[in-house]
């Protein structure tokens, strides 16, 4: 998968809970063969100053998704048409080419951030403006724009915990392996 990085414990000092690879999705079952996470070689830069920046405040980043195969992004459109999956006709798809990443942020023990919702939440709760989740789920999401945008990322305003380079448009869709399918989306 030409330009994707893989981003592993190894090298990212990062905690990994891949909702699409779990039952534990929006979608109620697996989206993806087993757990991965790829993200284009022009977003490590940012991501390593991320998770820097977020060490230095006694915290860490837990990735819920990055890459997305073009086929996956389809059939949660079409579950979910709307405002939250990107179209794969006409929109950004930013996460099937591989420039856009879902994450929280947790203590050093592992422990997620209060956030006000879970991760995949398709309601205006999710919104980062959303002002009817607790001041300490606020203040915790403005410390994850700032830690994102400060290390070059750009937010969509409908989901926390979505962030993605700017200008995602430049950016090739990536052909997927079909192996990292789930049989049943192919």
């Amino acid at each position: 998968m030409q330009n994707l990085i893989e981003i592993t414990t190894e090298k990212f000092d990062v905690i990994f809970d891949l909702r699409y690879a779990s039952e534990n999705n929006v979608c109620g079952h697996k989206l993806y063969s087993r757990p991965f996470a790829y993200m284009h070689e022009a977003s490590i830069e940012g991501i390593l100053k991320a998770i820097k920046s977020a060490k230095n405040l006694g915290l860490k980043l837990k990735i819920f998704d990055t890459f997305r195969p073009l086929e996956v992004q389809k059939y949660m459109y079409e579950k979910f048409p709307g405002d939250f999956i990107s179209n794969p006709e006409d929109g950004a798809i930013p996460h099937c080419r591989g420039v856009a990443i879902d994450l929280t942020l947790t203590d050093l023990d592992g422990n997620e951030l209060n956030m006000g919702t879970d991760f995949d939440d398709f309601s205006e709760l999710a919104f980062h403006n959303c002002e009817k989740i607790s001041v300490e789920a606020q203040r915790n999401r403005l410390l994850l724009l700032g830690l994102m945008t400060a290390a070059g990322f750009d937010f969509y305003s409908k989901e926390w915990w979505h962030y993605q380079l700017f200008k995602p448009r430049e950016y090739e869709v990536v052909n997927a392996s079909p192996e990292l399918i789930q049989h049943s989306l192919r």
